[in-house]
C-alpha cells in the first residue's frame, strides 16, 4: 500500500518516511507555491532516501493570502498550520495513508486530534506521524544514526520548508521579515543516508 508523505527535504520528514518505508511503499511529496521554482536539492534528498518524489503546487492565490495572513496577524503560524492543512488534504484525497514529520514538541505546523479526526471522517484516509510521541533528544539520536544532515537559518538551507517561499514573497512587499518570523529558525536538509 502507498503512502504519500509531505517532503521538506529536512531530518524530521526524512526519517518518518524512513520510518514509514517499514511498513507503506512511500512516495514523497513537496508543495511549492510557485509552480516555476525548482527543488534540486530537495531532489537529491529524495534520491538518497531511495523513495521517489512529486513535486505538487498549491493553487494559484494561497501565497498572496497567506502573506496578507501573516501580515495580519504579526506572527506565521496560523499560515503555516492553514498550508500544512491544505497540504496533508490534498494527499489525503489522493493516498490511504498520509505522513509528515511533525514530532511531539512541535507547535507549528501542527494538526489538531479534531482537525485529524475530521480529516479521517471525510477522505478516509489515515493521517499519520510516526514522530509524534519522539521528543527531540530522540529524534536527533535517530537522525545522527540514519541521515547526513546539514544545519543553517530560514532562508539559507534551500529546503521545501513553507516559510521560506512566504518570507520571500513578504520581503517582495518591501515588509521587513524580521518583525514577522522568530529569530535564529534553524532549519535541516539532507544530503545522504548513512550505510547501517
Amino acid at each position: 500500500m502507498k503512502a504519500g508523505v509531505l517532503y521538506s527535504g529536512g531530518k524530521d520528514s526524512s526519517l518518518a518516511a524512513i520510518m514509514l518505508g517499514t511498513y507503506y511503499e512511500v512516495e514523497l511529496n513537496t508543495f511549492v507555491f510557485d509552480p516555476a521554482r525548482l527543488i534540486p536539492t530537495i531532489e537529491t534528498a529524495a534520491e538518497s532516501l531511495g523513495f521517489p518524489l512529486k513535486k505538487r503546487v498549491f493553487n494559484e492565490g494561497l501565497k498572496n493570502e497567506m502573506v496578507d495572513l501573516v501580515v495580519s496577524c504579526g506572527y506565521p503560524n496560523d499560515a503555516i498550520n492553514r498550508v500544512h492543512r491544505i497540504a496533508v488534504e490534498t494527499l489525503c484525497n489522493e493516498y490511504t495513508v498520509v505522513g509528515d514529520g511533525t514530532r511531539f514538541n512541535d507547535r507549528v505546523p501542527m494538526l489538531t486530534r479534531a482537525e485529524v479526526q475530521s480529516l479521517g471522517n471525510r477522505t478516509g484516509s489515515s493521517y499519520v506521524r510516526p514522530l509524534l510521541g519522539f521528543v527531540k533528544p530522540e529524534v536527533d539520536r535517530l537522525v545522527e544514526r540514519f541521515l547526513i544532515v546539514q544545519y543553517g537559518e530560514t532562508g539559507t538551507i534551500a529546503n521545501g520548508d513553507y516559510e521560506s517561499e512566504l518570507r520571500d514573497a513578504i520581503r517582495a512587499r518591501g515588509i521587513d521579515t524580521a518583525s514577522l518570523f522568530p529569530a535564529h529558525h534553524d532549519q535541516s536538509l539532507v544530503v545522504g543516508r548513512k550505510a547501517n
